[in-house]
């Protein structure tokens, strides 16, 4: 627990900086659009196995005990962000990260919604002209999207944004809930899915460079998560995730910059956005 509320603030800011990378990882894995499966069955694992291993120092032996506490808000939140991870990579897969990510914008005004609708969180002035903001930046965005492939990332985006934005709500739903838990209960949805998806084609790995990239992203992703979960007990809903947006800023440019190897270069309608 944090001694400090205030402190949380730069803790899901960390978080969205820690997940800005996965863009740049996910570019660097040979034909993702082939491999989304094979993705998502070691990232799952990844951070299956990880939020366990925390739990473990963190509590002993006992850690087992969290999965008898997670209730219907622990289901539900694990299912979002599972849902969330894996749209985000068919998403990122159909079109730019700049796209993708400008998608996850969105999640703020979900949240909010979702927020006041089921949790009676009200939202302060300041923070629903920052989801205004971002709205707007989203709108500017999608009118200059084209090409054949776009829509599809767009709405798979979109749908990452929701997934997240559920996980967002579940965990100030119920705050006596484990956390960590629920980030272990996606991670595991995203593995068995992919393992149900797999079987006919029996190829659960894919090429030792690719696997090592899906490692590092579900690293990232885990101590992404473990911050974000970690800062939720003080900070609203909407705030949660309007603070994580770090991700979209730092992700756009990582892709972006040329020195770091990719040079997606947005277009002029991204920027703007």
């Amino acid at each position: 627990d944090l001694k400090n509320p205030k402190v949380a603030i730069p803790i899901v800011l960390f978080a969205g900086l820690l997940w800005s990378f996965g863009p740049y990882v996910v570019r660097h894995i040979d034909q993702p659009q082939l491999v989304p499966w094979q993705y998502l069955f070691t990232r799952g694992l990844v951070i299956f196995i990880l939020l366990n291993l925390y739990l473990y120092f963190e509590e002993g032996l006992d850690f087992y005990k969290n999965y008898f506490k997670v209730g219907i808000s622990g289901v539900l939140g694990g299912i979002g962000l599972g849902t969330a991870m894996m749209t985000f990579i068919w998403s990122i897969t159909n079109t730019s990260a700049a796209v993708t990510l400008l998608c996850l914008a969105a999640m703020p005004f979900i949240t909010a919604l979702l927020g006041f609708l089921f949790l009676r969180e009200k939202i302060s002035l300041t923070v629903w002209v920052a989801i205004l903001v971002a709205t707007f930046g989203i709108v500017v965005m999608a009118f200059g999207t084209g090409g054949t492939n776009s829509l599809p990332g767009l709405v798979f985006g979109l749908a990452s944004a929701l997934g997240f934005s559920v996980f967002s709500v579940t965990l100030r739903w119920r705050k006596e809930t484990p956390k960590f838990t629920t980030v272990a209960i996606a991670g595991l949805f995203c593995f068995l899915s992919s393992v149900m998806l797999i079987l006919n084609d029996s190829q659960f790995l894919s090429s030792s460079k690719n696997e090592a990239l899906f490692a590092t992203h579900g690293t990232l992703v885990c101590a992404g998560l473990i911050l974000y979960s970690i800062g939720s007990k003080n900070i609203p809903a909407a705030d949660l995730t309007l603070l994580s947006l770090t991700e979209v800023i730092g992700g756009i440019f990582w892709v972006w910059l040329p020195w770091l190897g990719i040079n997606e270069v947005p277009a002029t309608n991204t920027i703007i956005g």
